[in-house]
């Protein structure tokens, strides 16, 4: 079982930016869909996101730092029994093998060994023995799937239909402030193995839109509007990530004025919803003789110089 830290290529002392930066390198690098000739890439980054797993979070980094359990959150070897915070038993004169340690060629059980240690306690009753008869079956692998989230979904937190290795299928429920690389876990859902089953670890991807455009929590949005709607203003509907709304535009609307929308961005982590921005793009006609001849006739001096304020 290896050290996390050293898996994940960071100090002990390593922040949690530290180490989420670590693993999202890593988890890039080795990506199954980015190694499919190379199952070692596979192997070695399941390893990687159970490091992550571990240290990403604060109790079980504490309780491997304080070496109760192991790099696979299994428990450690009692009253140190074993190397390291790790928890490996020693090797020597026959090592740790199964259930129980070897010594001259025979087998004893550590509930045997606790007993001599302890005067013979109880099992199962009052005594030491009881408590520490056997060590924890390991659980099985777990297993890293990738999902990629369409943007509406993503924003509206539109719940995701996955179907795992096993062939059933379950409704995933977003969280807030979801993006690409927020990593989920479904317990229980990876490898079976003597100790249980592994869990599944599922990393998502959020994909582009063709016209939406995330900014943080926020959406924005380029909206192509008339000449006629520029001038004049009126009543005109804006796609939004949930459904479309009235957007009013002001009399003499120019390019790049940005409206705001409250409330209609992607969910927050911390409650509430960002905004969307509507950012008013105006269309002119390429090719429109009344347009043409209008302009041609029109005084320069009620156009003003739109770039005074440059300088020029």
């Amino acid at each position: 079982m290896a050290d996390p830290y050293q898996t994940l290529g960071v100090a002990r002392s390593a922040t949690e930016a530290d180490i989420k930066k670590a693993y999202r390198k890593l988890a890039k690098e080795l990506h199954p869909d980015r190694n499919k000739d190379n199952p070692k890439a596979s192997e070695r980054f399941s390893q990687v996101t159970n490091a992550y797993d571990l240290l990403n979070d604060k109790d079980k980094r504490a309780r491997f730092d304080r070496g109760e359990i192991d790099g696979d959150g299994n428990p450690a070897a009692p009253f140190g029994f074993g190397q390291g915070g790790g928890g490996r038993p020693a090797s020597a004169g026959g090592g740790f093998r199964s259930q129980g340690y070897e010594f001259g060629g025979g087998e004893a059980d550590m509930g045997d060994i606790f007993e001599g240690l302890f005067g013979g306690g109880q099992r199962g009753g009052g005594g030491f023995a009881g408590g520490f008869g056997r060590r924890p079956q390991p659980k099985g692998a777990n297993i890293a799937y990738r999902l990629q989230v369409p943007f509406i979904d993503a924003a509206t937190l539109n719940p995701q239909r996955v179907t795992l290795g096993d062939g059933k299928s379950i409704d995933l429920k977003l969280p807030p402030g979801v993006e690409t690389g927020t990593q989920m876990k479904l317990a229980g859902k990876g490898e079976s193995g003597p100790g249980g089953a592994g869990d599944a670890i599922v990393t998502l991807e959020v994909q582009s839109h063709r016209f939406f455009i995330r900014d943080g929590d926020d959406v924005r949005l380029d909206l192509p509007i008339t000449l006629a709607e520029a001038v004049l203003g009126g009543s005109i509907r804006a796609p939004t990530v949930e459904k479309p709304v009235n957007l009013t535009i002001p009399k003499g609307t120019t390019s790049g004025k940005t409206l705001r929308l409250k409330g209609k961005g992607f969910h927050k982590k911390g409650g509430g919803r960002g905004d969307q921005l509507i950012t008013l793009m105006v269309d002119v006609p390429g090719e429109d003789p009344a347009l043409r001849e209008f302009v041609e006739h029109w005084s320069p001096a009620n156009a003003g110089n739109p770039r005074a304020a440059m300088g020029v």
